[in-house]
């Protein structure tokens, strides 16, 4: 059966299409608000390369156009599964810029509606992560780390225990002031996501599809190592959520 689908998402943000363009289409940029590690080959016909764990996408560029649009996506399947993102940039008066995403493709199979949720959600996170970034730490080159909990069996178990450990009662609500090694805000939560904030850093937590907790955060301190970071919260999450 499968499922076709294009979600748009856009925001106005207090930052120059100069640093947006550079969040959205260089290596580091995408880095420092997105997911894994990334590898931009720039121009049209171009490549970005992600690794998230084990998956590891390869997208071509079909449109470059700097700062105003930026078109790249997958080739498709053999079972038809293809994904594009289209950016729009368009800058306004007082330096502040309009961000527009298209997310569009399709998902094979009858049972496609797990995985949209999930793309869905984790969507809304990295858009919304995007515009911190570009917000607060435009300039600024983040560390990715990826780590990964056990298998979680209560989601609302779980996202309680993530309250408790940031020093809450209950799951973390947007806007929340929380501590995590240092004072941050609750800035993103759906039913499967919540990020945090700090002066350093972006803390994400997402529900994995297959299971885990998943720690997907970007590190803005100097001199953090990747390696050491992420067996530090692979243990931690073992902590928590063990």
């Amino acid at each position: 059966m499968g499922h076709e689908f294009e979600l748009t998402d856009a925001a106005e943000v207090a930052a120059t299409p100069e640093e947006v363009w550079d969040a959205i289409a260089t290596g580091p940029g995408i880095d420092s608000w997105f997911m894994g590690r990334n590898e931009v080959e720039g121009g049209t016909g171009g490549t970005i390369r992600g690794a998230f764990g084990a998956y590891q996408p390869e997208y071509r560029i079909r449109e470059w156009d700097p700062l105003e649009r930026l078109v790249y996506g997958s080739d498709t399947a053999p079972d038809g599964r293809r994904i594009a993102y289209e950016f729009l940039i368009e800058g306004r008066d007082a330096g502040s810029t309009v961000i527009r995403c298209v997310t569009s493709g399709f998902l094979p199979g009858d049972d496609w509606e797990d995985e949209f949720e999930a793309m869905t959600t984790g969507g809304e996170l990295f858009f919304r992560t995007l515009v911190e970034y570009v917000t607060h730490f435009a300039g600024r080159t983040a560390t990715p780390v990826t780590a990964f909990g056990p298998p979680v069996r209560d989601w609302d178990e779980a996202w309680t225990r993530l309250g408790a450990a940031l020093g809450l009662p209950a799951r973390p609500a947007a806007g929340d002031r929380v501590r995590i090694g240092q004072d941050g805000v609750v800035y993103a939560v759906n039913d499967q996501t919540v990020g945090v904030r700090t002066a350093d850093a972006m803390f994400r937590f997402l529900r994995g599809f297959h299971g885990p907790m998943v720690a997907g955060h970007h590190l803005f301190a100097p001199g953090a190592n990747p390696e050491v970071e992420e067996k530090a919260w692979s243990d931690w999450l073992n902590r928590v959520f063990g």
